[in-house]
């Protein structure tokens, strides 16, 4: 099992952030402004793609796709994707 990777970006005032537990079956977290609003798991590797919405009114819907290359040492890429455009999401260092 690889270490976690943490994905982060403010968007329109509105904290995103992506949190990808590698493994056998991947831990997948999508948080906004700090709250869990889907979570999944995946086997293999591939393009996942997670939905959901930015508080306001009314609200406003989201992708995030996470890429998980084929080869375990390299590292998942994310990107944000609002109204048709996407962006890529930075790795972020926890500490």
């Amino acid at each position: 099992m690889g270490r976690s990777h943490h994905f982060h970006l403010d968007h329109h005032g509105h904290s995103i952030t992506v949190n990808v537990r590698p493994g056998r079956t991947s831990r997948i977290e999508l948080l906004v402004d700090g709250k869990e609003v889907f979570r999944q798991r995946v086997q293999g590797t591939g393009t996942s793609v997670l939905t959901g919405e930015l508080p306001g009114d009314p609200p406003v819907p989201f992708r995030v796709l996470v890429h998980q290359p084929r080869l375990g040492a390299l590292i998942p890429r994310c990107s944000l994707e609002v109204d048709g455009v996407e962006q890529p999401m930075p790795e972020r260092a926890v500490v």
